[in-house]
């Protein structure tokens, strides 16, 4: 008789094997098989807790998206006001347990995949969604709501493209200089719509003279 919570260890098991093996050998060239081992189960077993690759991944997928989102809103609950919330969004992002070069490979394999596999594209979807409306409503206690909106997608941009330009670089992941840059960008645009509108307010104070 199976212990009680040994499919879920499993399951566990399975998704941090997939990491590694997309890691090690890439989506397209890793197979069940080699993910199986890795766990220390059989092929048999892993397809019937997940039914295909494509689902492993998908699977792999919601998991570090839960991660993502917990270690988020864990940062969030520290937030003292809507700027700490902006920072706690973008260092969420680059947390030691997501950005580091196993996760991102698996991050890039998901990107791939939710071109052609609809499943994965709607969790992308979701993700991205939700990336840019928790920074429009923080971005908007600073500017007018469109403009947060365009400086919240610049934001979510910024975000994407650094984790891809580490998937592309040789050495150890830095999230301190990913942060930092994101940052540099929200402190920019809040600032210069600051300064926008103390000068709008000149220019209408001016015009009531």
């Amino acid at each position: 008789m199976p212990k009680i919570g040994m499919e879920a260890e499993r399951r566990r098991t399975l998704i941090a094997a997939t990491v590694d093996a997309i890691h090690e050998k890439g989506f397209s060239d890793v197979t069940v098989a080699q993910i199986a081992k890795r766990a220390g189960v059989s092929s048999g077993l892993a397809l019937h807790y997940f039914g295909s690759k494509d689902q492993l991944l998908a699977a792999t997928m919601r998991h570090l998206l839960k991660d993502l989102g917990d270690g988020i809103r864990e940062r969030l609950a520290n937030a003292g006001n809507p700027r700490e919330r902006i920072s706690a969004i973008i260092e969420g992002n680059f947390a030691p347990g997501q950005f580091r070069e196993a996760v991102i490979a698996a991050w890039l394999a998901f990107y791939v995949q939710s071109r052609t596999t609809q499943n994965n594209k709607r969790l992308l979807q979701i993700y991205s969604g939700r990336l840019a409306s928790n920074l429009t409503y923080n971005l908007r206690h600073f500017m007018p709501r469109e403009d947060a909106r365009q400086v919240a997608e610049g934001t979510a941009s910024m975000i994407d493209g650094v984790w891809i330009r580490q998937a592309l670089r040789d050495g150890p992941s830095d999230a301190a200089s990913a942060v930092g840059m994101v940052e540099a960008y929200v402190e920019t645009q809040i600032k210069y719509h600051h300064d926008m509108s103390a000068l709008r307010k000149v220019a209408r104070m001016n015009a009531l003279q």
